[in-house]
């Protein structure tokens, strides 16, 4: 992998490590399903010329992994950023939505695993465990609750997403926003008063540089970059990089937002993401076995 490749990956790792940030700042001003249909438009807008029909017999696909991927694990997850007194929990717990995948693809796709994987994903949940023993996290159980939710449809959303064919990563992104979109936006008035909050907030107020930064940055950038990335390598060879995002969003979680993780918090980080990284060295092992994984089969 080239050197500017390399580069690309550690931006993407930090644009996606300061969302955690940026949806901190927005939801303090912004009630968090207001949020996550105001991402979910400025997206749509962005990519609106992306948005065609998927092929015959990929429209349950599309619906599932749209609706999982978008308005339930972003709304969830904001919902817990607005909850939650810190970042660095959050971050870190969000990671076993790739250990979730797993047993999702076994559960779902008939795929096997090994005693290895196995062992992997059971060091991943022992670290949730202890990551849930922390002070902080005894103290707002209903955010850990709210992000190990999101992480479920985050990785329930991949799996449809890899039975997906034919719709790039633009398209998906449009059809992601528009189904998102809707839902969050019906929800959002029954629940909040999001006119009335988008109109008594000023236009040089901070909160809309955040919903900036997390539609065009995280999602658009990201996620594009991205893409044109896993096309000119294989996704194993990616995907590792992606576990400096935990890292990077506690670094920002300590030094911008006041974040203090305590010792279970970061023991029990360091199992999230050492078992994460095991689930991820094994499935490489299983891909070059097995052949090259599809394009389009991507961890975010």
């Amino acid at each position: 992998m080239p050197l500017s490749h390399r580069a690309a990956l550690l931006a993407i790792c930090l644009i996606w490590a300061g969302n955690f940030l940026a949806a901190a700042v927005a939801v303090q001003a912004l009630e968090a399903m207001t949020f996550t249909a105001l991402r979910a438009a400025v997206v749509l807008v962005l990519l609106l010329p992306f948005l065609k029909p998927p092929a015959r017999g990929q429209w349950l696909n599309l619906l599932t992994a749209c609706w999982c991927m978008g308005a339930l694990h972003f709304g969830l997850v904001f919902i817990a950023l607005e909850r939650s007194a810190d970042i660095s929990s959050i971050a870190i717990l969000m990671q076993v939505y790739v250990p979730m995948s797993t047993l999702l693809a076994v559960l779902l796709l008939g795929e096997r695993i090994g005693w290895r994987s196995t062992s992997a994903i059971a060091l991943a949940f022992g670290g949730v465990l202890v990551v849930g023993l922390d002070p902080l996290v005894l103290a707002q159980l209903d955010v850990l609750g709210l992000v190990l939710a999101s992480a479920f449809f985050l990785a329930l959303g991949t799996i449809f997403m890899r039975r997906l064919s034919g719709v790039n990563v633009f398209g998906f992104q449009a059809w992601n926003a528009l189904l998102s979109f809707v839902p969050l936006a019906l929800l959002a008035l029954a629940t909040e008063s999001p006119l009335t909050t988008i109109a008594r907030i000023p236009i040089s107020d901070p909160v809309w540089l955040a919903l900036g930064y997390s539609a065009i940055g995280a999602s658009i950038i990201g996620h594009g970059t991205f893409y044109w990335l896993v096309q000119r390598h294989e996704i194993q060879k990616v995907t590792p990089f992606l576990l400096l995002v935990p890292v990077l969003a506690v670094l920002l979680g300590m030094l911008a937002w006041g974040d203090r993780p305590g010792p279970r918090l970061l023991i029990g980080g360091a199992l999230v993401i050492l078992g994460v990284l095991w689930v991820t060295l094994r499935s490489r092992a299983r891909q070059r076995l097995d052949g090259p994984a599809p394009a389009g089969d991507r961890a975010t």
